[in-house]
């Protein structure tokens, strides 16, 4: 059984309140930084521990809090991104849903760190309901003393807002998220300046996933160092991964990075392997931004090392046989799973999304779209495929936030590894458009034999 830091007392009634929280030990991590710490010394301890950004850069985060500048007479602001709209990705709210204060304190923590008098929680619109959670806990934190003026007679001051979005998966992109929480349309800016520079209302800014914020509770707590003993190399700490897809106990999981891939997927202790009793024919490890990998990469890397959970692990042999760990959407597919099919559900949803500033993503993801469609449903021709793949190269590194990116790499490694199965439905064109995809499986499975 690994650790758990974040999650471990989920399921302690009432934990979602002030009373029950504190009385569990919560916002001990405030106490010890306002009464014992300086700001640098709690910005050193993230810095020792390892602790990489949860919402699927992966930029080290006491690195990111080290390059906020300090101008005299500027205010600074720490935001929490919670826009979590990456499909397959839900661990942040279960975090929010189930332990609120978590966040608030974590909240607490790292704006005193940052030297940030003003902080907002940045939700998404779909959210609604834990935006209510989160008000309520917020409220509690101000009437037991831990928000507004000189918290815990420190002299330290703080006011927490959380605000809405309005479900622009655009928005997950910081400076999009900054362009939003400014009342304007949620379009990413040119980079640089970076938010650590001029962020919000053109102020240093650092913008931190939920996980990330939330992480900075045990290492506080426990300090930098022990958090670093826990993963594998520069893989520290714990991780919280959302399961979905084709297996048997799909949910959110904490786990010690760096276990193995093939240990999180079988075992009863998270997956409980594959639903039914079906073969595993592919994963999506990372949110559906991040490459797909064939069943035979999933648990061995292309070296027959054991594929682990890690940043590392999970992208060893770059995009050719590796992807990546990204926020933590672990999605699986069985061998009855259409991977046509689902690559044109994920084009149709970064068509919809993309805030089309950029011309490669905007017109783009629309003929991506519209090309998987035709060879989803039996129109398609094998120049098609060509054609994809030269789209998805000129989206990649051509936008100015990385959503072209995110939509181009599921194409790229759908047919970089499911190639024959786009030359099926294109080959039979009238059992492509029966939608019996456990037919449409068996077939290309035969054929590839």
């Amino acid at each position: 059984m690994g650790r758990k830091l974040l999650i471990d007392k989920v399921n302690v009634p009432g934990i979602e309140t002030y009373d029950v929280y504190r009385k569990e030990g919560g916002y001990r991590s405030v106490e010890k930084a306002l009464k014992t710490m300086t700001p640098d010394e709690v910005v050193e301890e993230v810095k020792k521990s390892g602790l990489r950004g949860r919402g699927g850069a992966g930029f080290p985060t006491g690195m990111k809090w080290s390059f906020l500048a300090k101008p005299e007479g500027i205010p600074r602001y720490l935001v929490c991104n919670a826009d979590e709209s990456e499909p397959g990705t839900f661990k942040d709210r279960y975090l929010m849903e189930k332990i609120p204060h978590f966040l608030v304190e974590g909240m607490i923590t790292s704006s005193y760190a940052l030297g940030a008098n003003t902080s907002y929680i940045y939700i998404r619109g779909e959210y609604m309901w834990v935006l209510h959670i989160l008000e309520k806990a917020i409220a509690e934190a101000y009437a037991n003393g831990f928000l507004g003026k000189n918290i815990l007679g420190t002299g330290y001051n703080l006011d927490l807002h959380v605000t809405c979005g309005a479900g622009a998966y655009i928005c997950g992109e910081e400076t999009a998220l900054l362009e939003s929480l400014e009342g304007k349309r949620g379009n990413p800016r040119m980079k640089p300046p970076f938010p650590a520079v001029k962020g919000l209302w053109q102020s240093p800014t650092v913008v931190n996933n939920v996980e990330t914020i939330a992480a900075v509770v045990p290492i506080v707590n426990d300090g930098g160092e022990e958090y670093a003993k826990i993963g594998i190399g520069k893989s520290t700490g714990t991780k919280l991964i959302s399961a979905c897809g084709n297996i048997n106990k799909p949910g959110v999981y904490e786990i010690e990075l760096g276990i193995p891939v093939e240990e999180f997927l079988y075992s009863d202790e998270y997956c409980g392997g594959i639903k039914n009793g079906k073969k595993l024919k592919a994963c999506v490890p990372g949110g559906s931004s991040v490459p797909i990998i064939p069943h035979f990469l999933v648990c061995k890397t292309a070296k027959g090392e054991d594929r682990l959970m890690s940043y590392e692990s999970l992208s060893d042999g770059g995009f050719a046989t590796g992807s990546m760990l990204g926020s933590g959407g672990f999605i699986v597919y069985d061998e009855d799973q259409c991977v046509v099919r689902n690559t044109w559900n994920f084009a149709r949803f970064y068509r919809h999304e993309s805030c089309g500033q950029c011309s490669p993503c905007r017109e783009g993801t629309g003929w991506m779209e519209k090309v998987l469609y035709k060879i989803e449903t039996g129109h398609g021709q094998m120049e098609d495929i060509d054609l994809l793949w030269d789209i998805q190269r000129r989206i990649e590194g051509n936008t100015i936030c990385p959503l072209g990116d995110a939509a181009a790499w599921p194409v790229a490694a759908a047919i970089r590894h499911f190639r024959e199965e786009f030359e099926w439905h294109i080959k039979n064109p009238q059992l492509a458009q029966t939608k019996n995809y456990g037919l449409v499986a068996e077939k290309v499975f035969e054929m590839a034999q």
